[in-house]
């Protein structure tokens, strides 16, 4: 079993840290493996994908597949489609793939419950792009009643945020704290195994001193998973997407931060290196000539006439960070994020839980009568 827990040691550099200003992140990027390889493929978007062919083929071999007339590729709002208007058959198989899917995710999240950092876990918020679907709703709220009806005290609930903004909200937690002095705004960029993502978060102070408030107030996508690019060539895209962020904002009279903040696929290296996990990205990611934040930093050297601060987490992290505000009533919580793989991180609050007059059991299970 190959894990990544956060190091205890203080991190040389503001990439990757262990202790951030509100919470700690007690492990990010577990790899967990099983007979079958990565645990984290089982509940992976492809493996809801798999699921549903396996059922489609079986019911070929003696009958029709009910989605024959859909096609071999069914997107995720056609599936959303098919469970409110298609044919009784036709939403009862992907309910059937729900199921499943459902059943798999339980086992990965028992799994996890029994590393030592996710032990004490008390909520655990789901996220990444198949949260975005009625399917992918269905299949969280599903997995978390299979694990309350099994004993399991541990609270399953979607991420708030939109899934294509939960990433770049997330990153106002990494900034440092005389940003909210002077500042109104930051860049975020989210990299994904499919997408990235260039944005400018609205702050949003006055309505809310925690960040619960934040917002994307700009965002650009690129799908590079539709391409075929190189990692130069993507590093060269979000350069310009990020200037042209940076500079729209500027114009629209923004006070934009000099600061910019990254969610990243792997475990990140405290100087902003990535040692593993990012391998669906185009091209040599991890490689010890390349460095992501350096990269970024000279293509926006400043923003506002001041030097740029560039600080990398995990994507998953980040995207879990967008959660802090509403966290607030529970000591250790979670996150795992189904996208192109299984994203994952956990987290122990620094400030006490407000509002819980009861502990939870340590097992992360109810206690018997």
């Amino acid at each position: 079993m190959a894990v990544a827990t956060a190091s205890k040691t203080n991190p040389t550099g503001p990439h990757g840290a262990q202790e951030l200003p509100s919470v700690i992140v007690t492990s990010y990027n577990l790899e967990i493996r099983d007979g079958d390889g990565f645990l984290g493929d089982k509940a992976s978007r492809g493996a809801f994908m798999d699921h549903l062919a396996e059922l489609r083929s079986h019911l070929a071999e003696t009958s029709e597949d009910p989605l024959a007339k859909v096609g071999k590729t069914v997107s995720k709002s056609e599936l959303d489609k098919l469970l409110t208007e298609g044919e009784a058959r036709e939403a009862a198989l992907v309910l059937s793939a729900v199921e499943r899917f459902a059943q798999s995710l339980a086992f990965v999240i028992r799994r996890f419950l029994r590393q030592k950092a996710w032990s004490p876990v008390e909520r655990i918020v789901v996220g990444g792009g198949f949260r975005q679907s009625r399917i992918g709703e269905l299949a969280i709220a599903r997995a978390g009643i299979i694990l309350q009806t099994e004993g399991y005290t541990i609270e399953l609930v979607p991420v708030r945020h939109h899934s294509d903004e939960a990433g770049l909200v997330g990153s106002a937690h990494l900034a440092p704290k005389w940003i909210f002095e002077a500042y109104d705004s930051l860049v975020a960029v989210d990299i994904g195994g499919s997408n990235i993502r260039a944005g400018i978060v609205e702050l949003r102070q006055d309505k809310a001193s925690d960040l619960s408030k934040a917002r994307v107030w700009e965002t650009e996508l690129w799908r590079h998973a539709d391409e075929e690019t190189s990692r130069e060539q993507a590093v060269r895209r979000l350069g310009k997407m990020l200037r042209e962020q940076i500079e729209h904002a500027a114009k629209e009279g923004l006070r934009v931060a000099p600061f910019i903040g990254v969610g990243c696929p792997g475990l990140i290296e405290p100087d902003g290196a990535i040692d593993r996990g990012a391998q669906n990205l185009p091209g040599n990611w991890s490689s010890s000539r390349f460095n992501l934040v350096e990269s970024i930093r000279e293509m926006a050297p400043e923003i506002g006439e001041h030097d740029t601060v560039v600080t990398m987490h995990n994507d998953a992290v980040v995207q879990g960070l967008s959660e802090l505000p509403f966290m607030q009533d529970v000591e250790h919580w979670a996150v795992l994020t189904i996208g192109t793989g299984l994203g994952n991180a956990s987290f122990h609050n620094r400030a006490k839980p407000k509002g819980r007059d009861k502990e939870k059991p340590k097992d992360g299970k109810s206690k018997k009568d």
